[in-house]
């Protein structure tokens, strides 16, 4: 079974960046094979990687909820649903992307569903790690993995609305049933030092904080240019610090 590392925060704190980044770490140290996962239905992760996106799984489902009868002659159901999702997963040398995409539309998914829950679930078994950038609710976790989860990151901006959505996400994780190993938290864009009121939001939270992300200009560069975080350099600050922290979380 795979180790499965998940990333949660509010939109706009820069989780997505910080997917990116752990994901750097796992290839640059050979630590393959890895699925990424973009469980996000913003679905930006493969942007960041320099990645074009055509199909996802949320299309998969929705071609088949239109015409659940266009089954090829003679073929089971489940074995084309899975085909068909074996053939959006973009591969690499140093990892393989799934894109969760569209959330569900109207109607009874849940043949379609449990389809896609198992054939996740199996994918994953293929993989040394298994790395999911995740919306805020995390259904995406609770519904598709064993529940089981080795490194969960929730990621902040150093602002107190950031924070608290951080505080409602661990809330969230007794309903979700999730057994989480290592816990920590990333506040992204910070300060060489965290001030007093902000420190004192996070310790109530009573998540440690496990990287600091300074502000780098290099993540800019990349996001106007359209290159791959992939590619960033290793002197670039927050890779730097998401390299620390990785290295560290996985010795555990």
């Amino acid at each position: 079974m795979s180790k499965i590392i998940a990333l949660a925060g509010k939109g706009g704190v820069g989780k997505t960046t910080v997917s990116a980044l752990a994901l750097r770490y796992l290839a640059k140290t050979g630590a393959s094979p890895v699925l990424a996962v973009d469980a996000d239905p913003n679905s930006n992760l493969g942007e960041t990687l320099g990645m074009d996106v055509t199909k996802t799984v949320g299309d998969v489902r929705e071609d088949f909820m239109r015409d659940p009868q266009g089954v090829p002659s003679g073929m089971d159901k489940i074995v084309y649903i899975e085909m068909l999702m074996n053939q959006i997963i973009i591969e690499t040398q140093a990892f393989d992307l799934l894109v969760m995409g569209r959330q569900e539309g109207q109607g009874c998914y849940c043949m379609v569903n449990n389809i896609l829950n198992r054939f996740t679930e199996q994918l994953s078994k293929n993989y040394k790690y298994l790395l999911v950038d995740n919306e805020a609710g995390m259904e995406h976790l609770s519904r598709r993995t064993s529940g089981k989860v080795d490194m969960l990151l929730l990621v902040t901006d150093y602002a107190l609305r950031g924070l608290r959505a951080v505080a409602r996400i661990k809330e969230m994780l007794g309903g979700l049933k999730l057994a989480v190993t290592n816990i920590g938290l990333v506040v992204n864009r910070a300060p060489e030092e965290l001030g007093s009121v902000f420190l004192a939001e996070a310790e109530k939270i009573d998540i440690p904080i496990v990287c600091k992300i300074p502000e780098d200009k290099a993540l800019l560069e990349f996001d106007m240019e359209r290159k791959s975080l992939i590619d960033l350099p290793d002197d670039s600050p927050a890779v730097v610090a998401v390299d620390a922290m990785m290295k560290d979380m996985l010795a555990k």
